[in-house]
């Protein structure tokens, strides 16, 4: 029997530290693990770094270069292409090939972007699902955001939760900095650091308590961190507060294992990986209210109902401690967290992927 060639771009993974680079990552890997099953079909990777050869050293790559957004590849033996990201430029020109695309959000709705910006990043996303012979949303939410605002010309979407990146045997060498001894508490939060992510309302959190805050992730909207900075110090919590930058997945580690709470207010997300990753070590975790947390969270989750600033205060003071030393459910977080699996993700991709090679 001949063997199938999907393509797996995984072009994002050009930009490390973002959530698209994990997606990328820990589902391809799910991926080869899956298909050493059957080895009924030929994987290979579209990425541009192939040097570092991520993936492995036994399996295919494609080089990706910008100029394939006007000169697209033919790759005429190719049956499967499957789009990672829900605006890529990236797609095979030869019309033979099936296409499945993954959304991850439709977020650029509710950044406060501009109408014109709105309309052109709709448009993009709606030629994008066009083309697309197969549709997966990350959360129910996305996929009802897919259907209040895209045309899915009668195409079907199936929803399959991303999993979580902390393997449960991993143990790290590195040890997070402490604050200021070993009995200072500390709550954590990690993702890009930017106002969707919605950290600034953070600092109000501390007054009242003792808490610190460690804050994680790349800076990619400039300012930001010093407007973070400059509400902590409004507020008299700035001694409190870190905000470290990018870190390896080791740190990351440590922070999850050794925090008091999870926070994560963000108002705009797909999925918000780092919830599951908090609550696969058993962590408390509070969130924001919006887009797919409540989903995501679900029952073993906190949640903050307003982002007002009196609110938040008062939650500092009254509420927070109590979360911390309530009562111990571990076992019950772990639990919830262990349904979202890469495994789990990369066979029901499997099953799309038989299904649409047929």
């Amino acid at each position: 029997m001949d063997r199938f060639r999907v393509i797996f771009d995984a072009e994002r993974m050009k930009y490390p530290h973002t959530g698209l680079y994990h997606f990328c990552k820990q589902l391809g890997l799910a991926l080869l693990e899956e298909n050493k099953i059957t080895e009924s079909i030929d994987i290979q990777f579209y990425l541009s770094d192939i040097a570092s050869k991520i993936f492995g050293d036994h399996v295919q790559y494609i080089q990706q270069k910008s100029m394939h957004k006007f000169l697209r590849p033919f790759l005429p033996n190719t049956q499967l292409w499957h789009s990672t990201y829900q605006l890529s430029s990236y797609f095979p020109r030869n019309s033979k090939t099936k296409i499945l695309s993954t959304i991850h959000d439709l977020n650029f709705l509710k950044e406060g972007k501009s109408n014109e910006k709105e309309r052109k990043y709709l448009k993009k996303l709606q030629n994008n699902l066009d083309r697309s012979d197969s549709v997966v949303a990350i959360s129910n939410y996305v996929k009802q955001d897919l259907l209040n605002y895209c045309n899915l010309r009668g195409k079907e979407i199936q929803v399959i939760y991303n999993g979580s990146n902390m393997a449960s045997n991993f143990h790290a060498s590195v040890d997070v900095e402490r604050c200021s001894n070993n009995e200072k508490q500390f709550i954590f939060t990690i993702g890009t650091v930017n106002r969707k992510k919605n950290f600034h309302v953070l600092p109000y959190l501390l007054v009242g308590n003792n808490l610190h805050l460690f804050i994680s992730g790349i800076i990619n909207q400039e300012g930001y961190d010093r407007y973070i900075m400059d509400i902590a110090h409004k507020l008299g919590v700035a001694e409190r507060i870190r905000i470290t930058g990018p870190i390896s997945e080791e740190e990351k580690y440590n922070y999850l294992k050794n925090c008091a709470l999870f926070v994560f207010p963000s108002i705009a997300e797909g999925f918000g990986l780092p919830v599951i990753e908090a609550m696969s070590f058993g962590k408390k975790v509070l969130l924001s209210t919006y887009t797919c947390l409540p989903e995501i969270g679900g029952p073993e989750a906190f949640f903050l109902e307003s982002t007002d600033p009196d609110y938040l205060i008062e939650f500092g003071k009254s509420n927070l401690m109590d979360i911390i030393y309530s009562e111990d459910r571990t076992a019950e977080i772990k639990s919830w967290a262990a349904q979202f699996s890469w495994d789990k993700a990369a066979a029901e991709y499997w099953e799309l992927y038989k299904k649409l090679l047929k």
